[in-house]
């Protein structure tokens, strides 16, 4: 049985302000423990590595947990561990994030450790060598060693083309092994400013002492003014339905994905966004979708399906489609059956239950994620970072309550179409290349 938790505590206090220096700021209320989640978030990431330098946005979240002037080489992680606390970072193509989750009396000194490296860094070659190195490792294990990361890899870059969305996160492996200390110190000095920072801070606060500890702090730090806009290029029409085949002889079973080229939750008209995450919780959510009852139910051609709106992103998103055959079978049977579900929802849309159990299973996923104080501090923080409003971000529940089976079925027949697409194959090697012998169906 679902239950969820109490609606009335569902939607936290959210403020906002900026410190003189430009950077932004928001507390999120949260007295149910003397605990907080502290993160500092950039207005950076992969989208902005340079041509030919791709994984510079990943590097240098690396080594941002060197020395400052202030600070030996780990004495951060250090520090964070002693207090009791946790860290962590992360680098998307659209944000470069740095988070703490402490007890709230040590918040003034995860607020002095992360404003001291958001102007201090100090890189040295023997580190960068050694921390490339790890980077390359870490392509190997989550990548290379990964026959589903690889097939995503090649399919975004066939997907995006002429997007930085196309290159990987971590940088092509033969780029990587390239990159330099000049390389990392001119993307630190251009992009790591309080003016291009979000501070997000969750818990057992008040605004007006987080706004005093901030003001401490990151306050300190002066502006770039010559920090870099955001200047990406476009992508073109799509005018051509693409496939790909990839061997690799680690899996057992052939997989099929699917991307389809959609608006994000910021690009999309009010309710699109709403609309096509619904549609993709029709399609593929769980055991009850379209996807789960044709494929592993009923034609007994897959082990596993799903489907996904992966719309948080600056610029364009993503529907994604996916099917883990049962058994050695031509790619073609997932492909075509992928086919026939959207056709069937262009044409003929989608039921009233269909809509309400995937209202509901919003709405839940929605109140639990609320219900977390660094999950909700997570959400807000790259929403606001990648430009959307808090008030947007507030208004979500009310958009997709107002989502209609018309809007389900008018979302399907703009963006599901074939020249939207890319469809990939991951095979074991010597299988008959089945992937595209016949037409896309519209």
């Amino acid at each position: 049985m679902l239950v969820i938790p109490d609606a009335g505590r569902a939607q936290p206090s959210v403020s906002s302000f900026k410190l003189a220096n430009g950077m932004q700021v928001v507390v999120i209320a949260d007295h149910r423990a003397p605990v907080v989640t502290h993160m500092v978030w950039y207005r950076t990431g992969a989208g902005e590595d340079p041509w030919g330098k791709s994984g510079i946005a990943h590097f240098l979240e690396h080594l941002m947990f060197k020395a400052t002037a202030k600070l030996k080489t780990g004495e951060f992680t250090r520090i964070v561990t002693r207090l009791g606390g946790r860290h962590n970072a992360l680098t998307s193509h659209d944000t470069t994030s740095y988070f703490q989750r402490i007890a709230k009396r040590h918040l003034q000194r995860v607020m002095e450790l992360e404003a001291d490296r958001m102007v201090n860094v100090r890189l040295v070659e023997e580190e960068v060598r050694t921390e490339l190195d790890v980077i390359q490792e870490e392509r190997r294990s989550n990548v290379d060693g990964s026959p589903i990361s690889l097939l995503n890899e090649q399919m975004l870059a066939q997907l995006y083309q002429n997007h930085p969305y196309g290159r990987p996160v971590l940088g092509w492996a033969h780029e990587i092994g390239k990159l330099t200390l000049q390389d990392a110190a001119d993307f630190y000095a251009m992009y790591y400013a309080p003016n291009n920072a979000l501070l997000v801070v969750a818990g057992d606060v008040t605004v007006d002492e987080v706004r005093s500890l901030a003001e401490a702090t990151y306050g300190q730090n002066k502006p770039n003014l010559a920090v870099a806009p955001r200047a990406r290029p476009s992508e073109p029409p799509p005018l051509a339905t693409r496939w790909l085949r990839v061997e690799d002889g680690r899996i057992g079973a052939p997989i099929v994905l699917r991307y389809y080229l959609v608006p994000s939750v910021r690009a999309a008209k009010p309710g699109d966004a709403e609309a096509l995450a619904l549609l993709a919780r029709i399609l593929g959510g769980d055991d009850t979708s379209r996807l789960y009852r044709r494929l592993v139910l009923e034609k007994k051609i897959a082990a596993q399906s799903g489907a996904d709106y992966q719309g948080s992103a600056m610029d364009s998103g993503r529907v994604a489609l996916l099917g883990l055959a049962s058994k050695e079978l031509p790619t073609r049977e997932i492909e075509a059956a992928f086919d026939e579900i959207i056709a069937e929802v262009r044409v003929s849309g989608v039921t009233h239950e269909e809509l309400d159990r995937a209202k509901l299973a919003l709405e839940a996923a929605r109140v639990f994620d609320v219900d977390n104080q660094e999950k909700f501090a997570r959400r807000i923080g790259e929403a606001v970072t990648i430009g959307r409003a808090i008030e947007d971000i507030e208004a979500e529940a009310q958009r997709v309550e107002a989502v209609t089976l018309d809007d389900i079925k008018r979302i399907a027949a703009a963006y599901l179409v074939p020249e939207r697409s890319v469809t990939g194959a991951m095979v074991r090697p010597g299988a008959k290349p089945k992937i595209a012998t016949s037409a896309p169906r519209r």
